[in-house]
């Protein structure tokens, strides 16, 4: 316990010469000066209010007469403008289509779409590029040929053929 305490004693004397050290209390207290107050004042406890009752206007009159049996649920009732008639089945729709479009188009869309087979064979053009290039290697030609193609493979026309045909290079 006594080495616990002097290991302790120690780290806390170096922390001490860090912390007095003036470079460091230039680097740091700069970031720790800013402080923000807060100043409130007093609380005042003596004011009152008075409710007075009002008259209640005839629209007003009309709107709780006509509200009076329906719930509180009924009332207050905002459609999602799939079923505006049937509040149940508004409200299903609305949680079924918003559940088809996150989920399954989104999430599944994303899923597929991440894990879809190489679009194009871009990855194989690709590798078989570098084993083309391996190949070449191998056996000591040109990585790239200067023609194309083999040239007794084609047939190019004769110059009585083209005639008088212009030829854009």
């Amino acid at each position: 316990m006594a080495t616990l305490l002097r290991s302790v004693g120690r780290q806390g004397r170096a922390l001490q010469t860090i912390v007095n050290n003036k470079s460091f209390r230039l680097l740091i207290f700069p970031l720790l000066k800013h402080k923000a107050s807060i100043s409130t004042s007093e609380k005042k406890k003596d004011v009152g209010a008075v409710v007075q009752p009002m008259e209640k206007s005839e629209e007003l009159k009309k709107l709780t007469d006509k509200f009076k049996d329906a719930t509180d649920t009924e009332e207050n009732h905002v459609s999602y403008g799939y079923v505006p008639g049937n509040r149940d089945k508004d409200w299903f729709l609305y949680h079924m289509i918003m559940f088809a479009c996150v989920s399954l188009v989104v999430c599944w869309g994303g899923f597929i779409l991440a894990y879809m087979p190489d679009y194009k064979l871009r990855d194989w053009s690709h590798r078989e590029a570098f084993l083309e290039l391996e190949r070449r290697e191998k056996e000591g030609l040109p990585l790239v040929d200067p023609d194309y193609s083999k040239i007794d493979l084609s047939s190019l026309p004769s110059d009585e053929e083209i005639g008088e045909t212009e030829i854009v290079i």
